[in-house]
């Protein structure tokens, strides 16, 4: 099929990544038409149809995340290769499913099914990234086979009901102490993500969906990170 990548096309994508937008369907009362106005500005979607709030940490529903991964794939077909990269939250088994759809692989936190097994059920091509909370969880990533990180919260988050263990100075940190490509995450906004500028990567949910003009915030979030970063700090 024409649209998907191949194992080394996803791996030098994600390698260039640098907007990564968590794709909650409950966020917003029409998570699709907010979809449609950001594909073409972020260049990751993670499908995470959860709770919100402390039910936000309970695991994807691999109905849900099926559906949902189907939808977004099905918007993003007239793209072809212009499309970003698809990811699943948690589900190892809808991942597997649709790896020959166009779904170019797994996130998977801490609890979740472990990286290794993942990597055993997929094979080599898929991708797989992992969330990470502290500088050992990102240390021992070094020398596997793992293709992305995910740290935070760094800003408190309402999405996840998580006050902020971690803050910018961290992400800065753990993002020099790994050759895999990191995303902060976490309450992450156009006001504040101009302090992320050194990683150069964010991972957004309600900052695009929430956003009353999401194609807007998608565009604010990228130059936040780029050139104001690089303003304020010579000020």
């Amino acid at each position: 099929m024409p649209y998907l990548f191949s194992a080394s096309q996803r791996r030098a994508r994600i390698q260039r990544a640098q907007l990564m937008l968590i794709f909650t369907p409950e966020l917003v009362e029409n998570p699709m038409a907010a979809l449609q106005q950001v594909i073409e500005l972020v260049d990751v979607i993670q499908v995470r149809p959860k709770g919100l709030g402390a039910n936000s940490q309970e695991p994807s529903i691999a109905h849900d995340c099926l559906h949902w991964s189907r939808e977004v794939l099905k918007a993003l077909k007239p793209l072809g290769q212009a499309r970003p990269l698809v990811l699943v939250n948690d589900r190892v088994d809808v991942a597997k499913t649709l790896m020959h759809d166009g779904l170019d692989g797994v996130h998977l936190g801490q609890e979740d099914t472990p990286w290794l097994v993942a990597r055993d059920l997929l094979g080599p091509d898929p991708l797989i990234g992992l969330s990470t909370h502290s500088y050992d969880q990102v240390r021992k990533t070094d020398g596997t086979s793992l293709d992305y990180l995910g740290f935070g919260p760094v800003f408190s988050t309402s999405t996840k009901g998580l006050t902020a263990s971690n803050n910018s100075v961290s992400a800065w940190v753990a993002h020099r102490s790994t050759s895999l490509p990191l995303f902060p995450i976490g309450g992450i906004t156009p006001s504040n993500a101009w302090q992320l500028t050194p990683v150069g990567r964010a991972a957004v949910a309600s900052s695009l969906l929430c956003s009353p003009a999401p194609e807007k915030a998608a565009q604010e979030l990228k130059r936040a990170m780029t050139a104001r970063g690089v303003e304020k700090r010579r000020r």
